[in-house]
């Protein structure tokens, strides 16, 4: 049950993002219309068994980490060392490389949040991350070890467990940190980044916690890859930077990605009497399910609800809606139909912000969330990029019998998508993410007035 009067702010930021070195890098180049993706040479050596060649993805030197590789049969690393001390050696021997990143943002979070040793290490502070998928590379490393080559199980290392779980982020945050309260992992594939969120939200609004760190992770791996690119769903055909597409006419699929978002939320009351910087105030979260039994196509009725659900909980009336937005061929057209068909064709704009910096999976909510905050800190749009030419057509499965949705082309919503940087006043952005089995998930943030 919701106690009455509580309201939760953000009060902190961080994580990890391809090709920047922090996040006043990160959101230099984002308003500049840059675009982080590039040609992956770990892709390009297998080019006769993949498909796809471009991703945006974080190299261990970019993130000033040193791979330790003790034994030549261990292709991945033992542990890291961390070049500028950041993180001890102990916390350091049971992270695979999403958790480093994790611990960096929640480190980064903190410390803007300013929250004090005892606030931190309070019962009343938790920790909510989570990644998209299973520690692929630590097991197929492990396993290619014992099965291939023979070797005994020591050669798997004694981290393998840990370094491998589900939970693996959290655990070494709260580990990091000595947080007292909740440790959890929301995972709920490509929704993961703005589920943990929510959830994390839902417990403070709920009053069982008054801070908590939270957001979504995905490691570097081609492994994870490998999996997309044999559903023939990524992006091929265009120029790195071109690859990532969302809307425009010639998108045919989208660019896996790879970060970490991390925000510190804490009660708004809380936050405001001690005179944090408060970054954003979250209005409200829902989620649902599309309930049509299919575990890859978007669901219209769905999207419908989960806008009905978060409409229900206060006012909405966003100044962006701040799109999942792939690049696939039905989840785009589809998304904006939902959205127009629900708020209407006027006086929102519609970010995507996959288009610069591709699709990072479990962190894509958490740090498309991050880029919600940045816009409104800078009361600017971020760019759908590459989204050059918008279909004057309609959709097939606008023209199927029994289709009640919008009957327009995704033409006629040019003015609301647009390529270029927008400067207009913003006081409240929605955030939509989707995921495998019809998961959705919808969160309204405002500026702090």
């Amino acid at each position: 049950m919701i106690v009455a009067g509580r309201k939760v702010a953000v009060v902190g930021m961080g994580g990890a993002f391809p090709t920047c070195t922090d996040l006043d890098d990160f959101d230099k180049k984002l308003f500049a219309g840059e675009s982080l993706i590039r040609n992956w040479p770990k892709a390009m050596a297998y080019d006769k068994q993949i498909r796809s060649m471009v991703a945006g993805y974080i190299t261990e030197p970019e993130m000033n980490l040193e791979a330790i590789h003790p034994v030549p049969e261990t292709e991945y690393p033992e542990t890291y060392v961390d070049l500028l001390g950041r993180i001890p050696d102990l916390n350091l021997a049971t992270a695979d490389l999403g958790c480093v990143w994790a611990m960096l943002g929640a480190q980064e979070s903190i410390k803007m949040a300013g929250w004090s040793k005892s606030e931190v290490e309070s019962e009343q502070t938790g920790v909510v991350i989570a990644s998209g998928g299973g520690g692929n590379v630590i097991s197929r490393h492990a396993w290619h070890a014992f099965y291939e080559l023979g070797k005994k199980t020591r050669m798997a290392g004694s981290h393998t467990v840990d370094r491998a779980m589900s939970y693996r982020e959290a655990a070494n945050v709260s580990c990091l940190i000595r947080n007292k309260g909740v440790c959890e992992s929301i995972i709920s594939a490509c929704a993961t980044g703005l589920g943990n969120i929510g959830y994390a939200y839902r417990l403070i609004k709920f009053g069982l916690q008054d801070r908590a760190v939270t957001g979504g992770v995905e490691g570097t791996a081609l492994e994870t890859f490998i999996g997309f690119d044999a559903m023939q769903v990524l992006s091929k055909g265009f120029a790195p930077e071109q690859s990532s597409r969302p809307f425009d006419l010639k998108r045919n699929g989208f660019v896996c990605s790879f970060g970490a978002g991390i925000v510190a939320l804490e009660e708004y009351e809380m936050a405001k009497a001690r005179g944090a910087n408060i970054l954003g105030v979250i209005d409200e979260y829902f989620n649902n399910s599309d309930g049509d039994g299919n575990m890859f196509y978007p669901s219209y009725d769905g999207q419908k609800r989960l806008w009905k659900g978060l409409m229900a909980g206060g006012n909405i009336k966003p100044d962006v809606v701040k799109v999942h937005g792939t690049a696939t061929p039905v989840g785009d057209i589809l998304e904006l139909i939902s959205v127009v068909d629900t708020i209407g064709e006027e006086g929102y704009h519609i970010s995507a912000p996959k288009s610069q910096f591709g699709h990072m999976l479990g962190a894509a909510g958490s740090v498309e969330f991050i880029a919600s905050l940045l816009m409104l800190k800078n009361q600017k749009v971020l760019p759908c990029i590459n989204s050059d030419e918008l279909n004057p057509e309609l959709e097939n499965f606008q023209k199927k019998d029994g289709w009640e949705g919008s009957d327009k082309p995704a033409a006629a919503y040019r003015h609301l998508i647009s390529p270029e940087t927008v400067a207009k006043e913003i006081n409240q952005i929605v955030c939509l993410n989707y995921g495998f089995g019809g998961t959705n998930s919808a969160l309204a943030v405002s500026r702090d007035i």
